[in-house]
């Protein structure tokens, strides 16, 4: 895989991991949202508000463990994707400047023919990561990506968006 994208695996405790799955499984969710603006609504979103335990969680490891240098940006969204096999998401960019995390949920053991990878699209090719239970990916946020849903269940991640801080105002 090329460089530029960061793999993590086994990056909760056991429980924390179980905590996380019964938290998305049990989350209420919206009708999703475009990957951009000409492309069709796909999945299913849930927003996760700061003040939530699974927020603080993630922060802690991500800050804390995983990319201390996001101190110095802003955490300014988190939230849990839901696709159904049957939803077709589409390539697109998180943004032109930050740092995308996405989590991998689902407890279920991952085979090749599962499918539910993350595709990049990276120098003219594209490369797939394994959606394995428990596993962390970093990766600019303007980077080209497209989730794929699992051939015959639900596929539960977890994003988390790092953006520059804004210059404060002088008065």
């Amino acid at each position: 895989m090329n460089s530029e994208i960061g793999i993590s695996d086994n990056v909760f405790s056991k429980d924390d991991h179980k905590y996380i799955i019964e938290y998305s499984e049990n989350s209420p969710y919206r009708y999703g949202e475009k990957d951009l603006p000409s492309t069709p609504v796909c999945g299913m979103v849930h927003e996760v508000h700061p003040s939530e335990k699974i927020y603080r969680l993630f922060r802690k490891k991500i800050e804390d463990e995983l990319c201390p240098s996001t101190r110095d940006l802003d955490m300014y969204r988190m939230y849990i994707n839901c696709f159904s096999p049957a939803d077709q998401p589409m390539y697109h960019q998180d943004g032109p400047k930050g740092i995308t995390f996405i989590y991998y949920v689902n407890n279920e053991k991952w085979n090749i023919s599962d499918q539910g990878e993350t595709q990049f699209y990276i120098d003219g090719m594209i490369s797939g990561v394994p959606p394995i239970p428990n596993r962390m990916i970093m990766f600019h946020s303007s980077r080209w990506h497209c989730a794929t849903s699992f051939r015959d269940r639900y596929r539960f991640t977890i994003a988390v968006k790092y953006q520059p801080k804004k210059p404060m105002r002088s008065s």
